[in-house]
């Protein structure tokens, strides 16, 4: 299955914040929109990621003080985006490798959605029980 047939089922919101934005509110955001991510930008480019785990590590490290600093300071500004052409086992290895959750994805330089590890491994699930369904549908009829 490849990205862009996600994105076709799932829908292409995108959810995200401005960098200057107060961690604290980037915390209310990620509870309202029930994502554990959001996607920083900067205008229409985006900049970073600002993942569950990165609030936990700036409160971790810096307290509740944290929560008043922007999204820039805890950001993961080394962005690892998806393609729509590629296919759910390319980002399973790239997530896995690069210990990410998150795959924001770029159409013709544009945001076009996010990928979470959960939609891949829905994704895996629903592939297998295809095939399973399929071998014994074959094999009844042999």
């Amino acid at each position: 299955m490849l990205v862009a047939e996600i994105l076709k089922d799932k829908g292409d919101a995108v959810f995200s914040i401005r960098p200057d934005v107060r961690l604290g509110e980037a915390c209310g955001e990620l509870d309202r929109q029930k994502v554990g991510a959001l996607i920083v930008c900067d205008g229409d480019r985006a900049v970073g990621v600002l993942s569950e785990r990165d609030v936990v590590r700036a409160i971790s490290r810096g307290g509740k003080a944290a929560l008043e600093k922007p999204v820039s300071d805890f950001m993961t500004a080394d962005i690892v985006f998806a393609a729509p052409a590629e296919t759910v086992a390319v980002l399973m290895s790239r997530m896995t490798d690069r210990r990410i959750r998150h795959l924001p994805v770029l159409r013709d330089g544009r945001l076009a959605g996010v990928i979470s590890i959960g939609d891949v491994v829905k994704c895996q699930i629903a592939e297998a029980t295809q095939e399973a369904e399929s071998l014994r549908t074959y094999i009844a009829a042999g």
